[in-house]
């Protein structure tokens, strides 16, 4: 392969106009096909990486490059390399996992939120679309889940879904899982959290138009996690 980053990129604009985490699986996919000689960074940072572009773009190309590189690092794709001195890296696990662009997008997709924060159930259940980039599939099985979980808990049949159920089980008079401890206006406010949650987030786009990115998605995982967590409380509560 040719020395110069110029084979992956040609274009000085278009490899500028990228984020360092977007450039950085052109850097991932040209340090594999480059050979040792170059998992190295000082050798990766001398202008032979950048020979081919105009020599006036050169400098401005090679700082986002070492951006790119930097990023690798962080994100466990490339490691110093232990049967090597100095500057000299190696291809991680993670990294050669990575062959194509949606492997790419799923490992970034899973390093933006951290699993050990996440319910297990939602792990379980949503964890895997969630990676995929299958947002509104992720979201949709996480609450369904606390749906199931709160008839569970609360003894109830198949027939009580949705909004009703989530009334019916935290009642502030009689629902199995309301807090008798609280206050009546908190355990209203509780009743409406599960309401609101799952009649808004179980099936979104069976109400409107759906396009779920990865921030809103995450979010909705951890507002998920939260809910099923109360529900355990108030299982153990009951016991």
């Amino acid at each position: 392969m040719d020395r110069s980053f110029y084979s992956i990129i040609p274009d000085p604009d278009e490899l500028l106009s990228l984020e360092p985490e977007e450039l950085a699986l052109a850097v991932l996919e040209y340090l594999k096909a480059s050979g040792s000689q170059v998992l190295n960074r000082h050798n990766f940072s001398l202008y032979d990486t950048v020979a081919n572009y105009p020599r006036t773009r050169q400098p401005e190309i090679l700082r986002a490059l070492m951006e790119a590189w930097v990023w690798l690092e962080t994100a466990g794709l490339i490691a110093p390399d232990p049967d090597q001195k100095d500057d000299w890296v190696f291809i991680t696990r993670k990294g050669q996992k990575i062959k194509d662009r949606s492997d790419f997008e799923s490992f970034k997709n899973s390093a933006s939120l951290s699993k050990h924060l996440l319910h297990p159930i939602i792990v379980q259940k949503s964890w895997p679309p969630f990676i995929r980039g299958e947002y509104e599939t992720a979201v949709f099985q996480a609450f369904k889940e606390i749906e199931i979980r709160v008839r569970e808990a609360s003894g109830f049949g198949p027939d009580d879904i949705g909004t009703d159920l989530m009334r019916k089980a935290f009642a502030i008079e009689k629902g199995p899982l309301r807090d008798k401890t609280s206050a009546k206006g908190e355990r209203q406010a509780l009743s409406d959290l599960f309401a609101g949650a799952i009649g808004r987030y179980k099936n979104p786009s069976s109400h409107r138009q759906v396009d779920l990115k990865v921030a809103e998605t995450s979010e909705l995982l951890m507002l998920a996690s939260h809910l099923l967590r109360i529900v355990d409380s108030r299982s153990e509560a009951k016991k």
